[in-house]
């Protein structure tokens, strides 16, 4: 029997479950130096209301099968699962009985790098995706925002080893994002597994 602590939000229109000790604090740091040292980090310009500029963050993405992930005018295409991701991977498929094709990786290298609002909600993910998101290294704010009332947020510091699960209709009514922060902050590396149609 699965036996981590789960936190499960209590918001509207929504599915999210915290994991704070998915993997151990010592496992979590031997996969993210691996991970940091074996991947191809690139850098892609990314284009938001037709200004481009450089994604800031570094990104990778790896599947099982050959198919690209596309969002805000950047085609990623995949390199194969690594022996390390996919060890993660098997332990969340325990958890989740989902199948995950793709990992979209995340290195953040300090508090400027970010993600701004947005859903995961690329018509290659399906209609109801399910995300899984694992956080390696420094901790960060994850910010929820609910679409229907913008006053309606809500925030989690995601840390080292942790894991948060969304699913059902979250994407369809909420906005994430990975603020900048000011604090001196160490990289992040984030795993996010997904499903590609």
């Amino acid at each position: 029997m699965f036996s981590h602590k789960e936190i499960h939000l209590n918001l509207p229109n929504s599915d999210i479950s915290y994991y704070p000790i998915f993997f151990s604090k010592s496992e979590a740091l031997d996969f993210y130096n691996t991970i940091l040292n074996e991947t191809n980090w690139r850098q892609d310009n990314i284009t938001i209301f037709g200004k481009t500029y450089a994604q800031p963050r570094l990104t990778a993405l790896f599947a099982n099968n050959k198919k690209t992930y596309s969002y805000s005018n950047i085609t990623m295409h995949p390199e194969p699962f690594t022996k390390t991701l996919l060890t993660i991977k098997s332990k969340i498929e325990t958890l989740t009985d989902v199948n995950f094709t793709t990992c979209l990786a995340n290195l953040y290298r300090d508090g400027k790098d970010s993600n701004g609002w947005h859903a995961d909600n690329e018509k290659e993910l399906g209609k109801n995706p399910v995300i899984a998101s694992i956080t390696l290294g420094a901790a960060r704010h994850f910010s929820l925002k609910y679409k229907n009332d913008k006053n309606l947020k809500h925030k989690l510091l995601l840390e080292n080893g942790s894991l948060l699960l969304m699913k059902g209709e979250t994407q369809h009514f909420w906005l994430h994002q990975i603020a900048k922060t000011k604090k001196e902050v160490k990289p992040r590396i984030n795993l996010t597994f997904r499903v590609i149609y």
